[in-house]
């Protein structure tokens, strides 16, 4: 039994779609739950998440990791997963999440991104996170885990007392307190469309350094600000209920 964490921030042109693939598994629904925490978007966010999730609220802490906190504290299960609403989990994601935790001592399981629309820049882009991340699980040296595609065991999470409230950075740094509890492993299988809007439109190379000068400024900067930005030509409302992001 496993809890998915979504958080959402004006995304109802992309809510539907993560929600449908979520709710289209091949295990059966009846055995994970979907809890959707919203940060008072203006938008149908919520209205549309109502229509898959099990629970769907508003955040009360601040930030995507706070988000990602009211979520876990609100979860039934001792498995805890988070993914992001702009996303499209793979259609065995769930099943690969629980493979992962077959092992009672891990504690923490990640895996890669795809690219959900592909073209030879996002195909740039899912090279080099692929390095990143690969690289980390194989030396060791960190852990590259990304907050869309990111699972823990609840006790040993709770124990290092959650994420930290921080503006970028915050997907990365938890495993490196989440190490000191136990087994953390990188599941190839468990796979997750990444939407690149973000690098799009604001630039690769801009985000990735607005994104490291955040996070040498402790996670909260007040120069740059990487969350809770609006975007240009989102995905139509209306997609496929059985989108999939490449395998």
């Amino acid at each position: 039994m496993i809890s998915v964490i979504i958080p959402a921030y004006n995304e109802e042109a992309t809510i539907r779609r993560c929600l449908s693939a979520l709710s289209s598994q091949t295990v059966p629904r009846t055995s994970y739950e979907l809890i959707v925490v919203d940060g008072n978007s203006s938008d149908r966010t919520r209205e549309i998440a109502a229509e898959y999730a099990d629970l769907v609220f508003i955040q009360g802490s601040e930030r995507v990791s706070g988000a990602r906190n009211d979520g876990f504290a609100r979860a039934k299960y001792d498995i805890v997963a988070t993914t992001d609403a702009d996303c499209i989990v793979s259609h065995d994601w769930i099943e690969q999440c629980l493979r992962s935790f077959e092992d009672p001592k891990t504690v923490l399981a990640f895996g890669p991104v795809t690219s959900i629309k592909d073209t030879s820049k996002n195909r740039q882009y899912v090279l080099l996170f692929d390095i990143l991340i690969r690289f980390g699980a194989a030396t060791r040296m960190y852990y590259y885990t990304l907050g869309c595609n990111t699972i823990f065991r609840y006790d040993a999470l709770n124990r290092i007392g959650l994420y930290r409230i921080m503006d970028a950075g915050d997907d990365l740094e938890i495993a490196t307190r989440m190490r000191k509890e136990g087994k953390v492993i990188f599941n190839s299988d468990m796979k997750v469309g990444f939407d690149f809007r973000r690098y799009e439109q604001y630039g690769f190379w801009k985000t990735i350094y607005e994104w490291y000068r955040i996070v040498l400024d402790g996670g909260i900067s007040k120069k740059y600000t990487y969350t809770r930005r609006e975007y240009t030509n989102p995905a139509p409302d209306d997609a496929p209920r059985t989108t999939r992001p490449p395998e």
